[in-house]
């Protein structure tokens, strides 16, 4: 800012000019404006980014008394005539750029400058600060009573913290970027120092101690801002929860604009364990909670170490976990504040702790709490078309307690090295009794920990339509009690990995897995069952081919159908699949087609199946998958089956890039004439993909 006693002058113009022209040629991007003090106070008046670059002001060079005056002016006319707009003004502003950015401080890839927790956050309480306090320096704060002296450190650290961050991103990059992007966070934490350590790379202990020190952000945050309400009688930035107003306030506790909050005269110290009962309470009358209280339980964290042997206390929790009534806001509520971490300790290791890794989303307990908020949603029927089976299977479960219980404690020794589910199953044995669970519940929970990714990996990367696959799973799981909670706990932790990691065809290959061991533990796969099994299989097919509305099926047609697959193909589709395939195959002969390709929608699983019937020869499977990479297509599932006669008869399940089937018509022919074309030897998957990979290369050198 050039700042000008009035209007500018030729002489002041030269001046001006002179330092922007050196200032360029140095190379440094240079914001700029030249106003005069009236022009100062008018447009603060008009714009909130003016008024609070003025308000940050520095003096720099020149007429000081010049801009002295600019300062007694703007704390007369602008800050003490408007200082509560302002302060609405910026925290409005603030929760619109969260929500631009993305509403969590855990994001995959942070804004180091605007996003939760960030630079901005910081330099938005101080501007709101030195409106209101007339303060030049953070320190000044502990002399206003708004912050502590230990708190006041607490924010010149994290500053720090983000601005050597900031300043490593923007060396690395060569440019003003301020996003840390997923492969610029290894060699920013190798120049700051993280190396491997104890279960975790040095980029993860780096991006842990960037997600603790934007926590650490949220806690300045918390307590500011109960010293604004509290020293300037801001009004609530909520709205008051419906029928609030009618809410009689607990014993020890009154309600203050709709949020809940002690009684006058009331304090942690004499009884620690309102502390939980805090949240408790709020949890159940639907209210939220005022950031006074807040801001003493983090001054006082220390009294939630004598609550973890507490009964009272542990028996608030387990309500809190198991509560029909949202208990991830209530969980999320308890880590914001860092109650959680410290009254389990077992968690609070795992909070802002990541995985560096494009599948893993979320830090480890936003994982755990939403995992929570998945499995609240099924139990209430949220997701009953999404996860079908799973909301139907959860109004089975005998015990609650055991699986959310299970789903708080399954990734909980994440980042210790070894095996996370056998760790985490020990920790589950140690806290069950402390929380109040039985012995039977806590041998429960604990399996349930150990054998959380058994379900999936079954279901993913094993045949189940192979019997030794069932039975071998069965044996694991023992009980219907167990399948249906594992079956529950599954689902929840996959659909809380991240956006778009859950999709029809893992709900499908679940349900499968489900269907069949159940058949198995009520004796439905016992042995000597698969002949009949089989035996039934193509019983269906015969009575559906023989009264099929277009009639085209003899019965010795449907003989002959029967003769042609092996026991593995009549196990391993439903009927109408086999009437499909039967339709298929007698129009190839029919045709003399060597090569038939038909495809189908699976709306359910949303992917395209591709079906090939084609004479069977080693390369088949490869020279598909070259054409789908070719086509850019997904193959998320295949059914292979050879038939008596020699002939391959292989179902391909694909997907689009975005994870969605392939519809159009004008697609779907791409595919079919790739394929063939593949197959013919006309066209060459390997050069394909080499010269797509070159040309993208050479796309990126010309940016």
């Amino acid at each position: 800012l050039f700042l000008l006693p009035y209007k500018e002058t030729p002489r002041l113009e030269q001046v001006i000019e002179y330092v922007l022209y050196m200032l360029w040629d140095l190379g440094l991007k240079v914001g700029h404006a030249t106003r005069s003090i009236d022009d100062c106070i008018r447009l603060s008046k008009e714009d909130l980014t003016i008024r609070t670059s003025i308000l940050e002001a520095r003096y720099l060079w020149g007429d000081k008394k010049l801009f002295n005056e600019l300062r007694r002016r703007f704390e007369k006319e602008i800050s003490a005539a408007s200082g509560p707009e302002f302060v609405e003004a910026k925290l409005v502003e603030r929760e619109e750029r969260h929500r631009r950015m993305g509403d969590s401080r855990y994001v995959l890839e942070p804004n180091i400058k605007d996003g939760k927790g960030g630079l901005r956050d910081l330099q938005t309480l101080f501007w709101i600060a030195k409106d209101l306090y007339r303060v030049d320096e953070v320190d000044d704060l502990v002399q206003h009573g708004v912050l502590t002296k230990s708190e006041a450190r607490r924010f010149g650290r994290a500053q720090n913290f983000l601005w050597s961050v900031r300043c490593h991103l923007h060396y690395i990059a060569g440019r003003g970027e301020d996003r840390l992007t997923f492969d610029q966070q290894p060699r920013i934490g190798e120049l700051l120092g993280y190396r491997d350590h104890a279960g975790a790379t040095g980029v993860e202990r780096f991006m842990k101690h960037y997600y603790l020190i934007a926590k650490e952000v949220g806690d300045l945050t918390r307590i500011f801002c109960a010293a604004l309400e509290s020293e300037h009688r801001r009004r609530p930035r909520f709205a008051l929860p419906k029928f609030s107003i009618f809410h009689r306030a607990p014993e020890g506790f009154r309600i203050d604009g709709g949020r809940l909050r002690l009684a006058s005269g009331t304090r942690f110290t004499d009884e620690p364990v309102k502390i939980l009962r805090l949240f408790h309470e709020a949890q159940a009358r639907d209210l939220d909670i005022h950031p006074r209280p807040l801001r003493t339980i983090t001054r006082e964290m220390r009294l939630v170490d004598g609550l973890r042997d507490d009964p009272e206390a542990n028996r608030l929790f387990m309500e809190m976990l198991t509560s029909p009534n949202d208990p991830e806001t209530t969980l999320r509520r308890l880590n914001e504040a860092g109650v959680f971490g410290r009254f389990i300790p077992d968690f609070g290791r795992v909070v802002a702790q990541m995985q560096h890794d494009m599948y893993h989303v979320y830090t480890v307990d936003e994982h755990t709490i939403f995992a929570i908020g998945i499995l609240h949603g099924i139990e209430n029927g949220k997701f009953a078309e999404e996860m079908p089976t799973a909301s139907e299977v959860i109004n089975n479960i005998q015990s609650r307690r055991v699986l959310y219980y299970a789903t708080l404690m399954h990734d909980i020794a994440k980042g210790r090295g070894g095996d996370h589910s056998a760790l985490g199953a020990e920790v589950a044995e140690r806290l069950g009794p402390r929380l109040g669970l039985s012995a039977e519940e806590t041998e429960t929970a604990a399996w349930l920990v150990r054998q959380h990714l058994v379900m999936s990996n079954t279901a993913f990367r094993r045949d189940i339509n192979d019997p030794k696959t069932i039975t071998d799973f069965t044996e694991i799981v023992q009980s219907l009690e167990r399948l249906r909670l594992l079956l529950v706990l599954t689902v929840a932790d996959i659909r809380a990995v991240g956006p778009n990691v859950w999709n029809g065809w893992k709900a499908a290959l679940l349900r499968d897995l489900y269907k069949a061991t159940e058949d198995e533990l009520t004796g439905g796969h016992a042995a000597g069952s698969r002949d009949r099994r089989v035996e039934a299989a193509q019983e269906a097919f015969r009575a559906a081919a023989l009264t099929a509305p277009d009639g085209i099926f003899t019965t010795g047609e449907v003989d002959a159908q029967i003769a042609l697959g092996y026991p593995a193909y009549w196990l391993g589709a439903d009927t109408d699949t086999h009437l499909f395939h039967a339709r298929m195959m007698r129009d190839a002969a029919r045709n003399y087609d060597s090569l038939k390709i038909e495809t189908r929608i699976d709306e359910f699983r949303d992917v395209t199946e591709l079906t090939l019937y084609a004479q069977d020869h080693p390369g088949l499977i490869s020279r598909f998958a070259g054409a789908m990479a070719v086509s850019g297509a997904n193959i998320v599932d295949a059914r292979i089956f050879t038939m008596t006669n020699g002939m391959a008869l292989d179902t391909f399940s694909v997907q689009d890039p975005n994870g969605n089937a392939f519809r159009q018509p004008e697609q779907l022919d791409r595919l079919a004439k790739r394929i063939r074309a593949t197959l013919s030897g006309e066209l060459r998957p390997a050069r394909e993909l080499a010269k797509k990979i070159e040309s993208q290369a050479n796309s990126r050198t010309r940016v």
